[in-house]
């Protein structure tokens, strides 16, 4: 059983370590173009640090097990998330959507890291199941602040569209 959770631990860090290039995309693209949101641009921006620290914590377990990213993974997370990036751009409740799409994302990362810490004790790779850990209270903390923010970025953004000469989009 062991050499079968092991691939499956080792496979599972890897579609978070695709997961995590998408995020980066995700932040950098939404944070890059608001302009009208400066509470929501810091956090985005903030959480872009925590992600790229992330993305190097699992990459660090992936080569501790003897493996390398998947190049192809990474590349598709990447073109997802400009996917999402460009549609999201013609939308005229950009911010909402946008805030809307980080919670439901925050809260697919939150549920890939529990696996993930399952599968590392299974292993018994404790290393791992502490850098998913410290993931996912990352992840539970920006999931939280997304959501406790949504009314405001929603008002916010009705307000402002609401209001002549003022751009609400972004």
């Amino acid at each position: 059983m062991t050499t079968d959770v092991n691939e499956n631990l080792l496979a599972w860090l890897k579609d978070a370590h695709a997961m995590e290039q998408q995020a980066e995309q995700m932040l950098k693209a939404q944070a890059s173009r608001i302009d009208h949101y400066p509470e929501l641009k810091a956090r985005l921006e903030s959480h872009l640090q925590e992600t790229l620290g992330q993305q190097e914590l699992v990459e660090g377990c992936i080569k501790r097990l003897n493996g390398s990213a998947s190049m192809m993974k990474d590349l598709a997370g990447r073109m997802t998330a400009f996917a999402q990036a460009a549609g999201g751009m013609t939308q005229h409740d950009e911010v909402v959507k946008g805030a809307i799409a980080g919670y439901v994302f925050e809260n697919l990362e939150i549920a890939c890291y529990t696996s993930l810490i399952a599968a590392a004790r299974e292993a018994g790779d404790t290393e791992t199941e502490q850098v998913c850990t410290q993931i996912l209270e990352q992840e539970k903390a920006m999931s939280s602040w997304m959501l406790n923010h949504l009314p405001t970025v929603t008002r916010d953004f009705l307000v402002r569209s609401a209001t002549p000469g003022q751009k609400a989009k972004v």
